[in-house]
């Protein structure tokens, strides 16, 4: 839950500073260049979201895989009669 907020304000932040930077370089705006920052701050924003999963798994390891009983038929109640 954490790599999610902080991914999501690192997206805005990151797009907000690339939109800036490019306005001082003096590139166009266009589809291109939207495209463009779109991808760079979706980049640092997974980026910044595999940081913090990382190091979640190091400081509180891995977490177990649920148990699932492998039967669809018995977790869809597929058979029971209905009452």
């Amino acid at each position: 839950m954490l790599g999610l907020i902080l991914s999501t304000v690192v997206f805005f932040v990151a797009s907000w500073y690339l939109k800036r930077y490019m306005n001082e370089q003096e590139i166009p705006e266009g589809m291109t260049r939207g495209i463009l920052i779109f991808t760079l701050a979706t980049s640092i924003s997974w980026g910044t979201w595999a940081m913090v999963n990382w190091a979640q798994v190091k400081i509180e390891g891995p977490q177990a895989a649920p148990q699932t009983t492998g039967d669809l038929s018995k977790l869809l109640g597929v058979g029971k009669p209905h009452q």
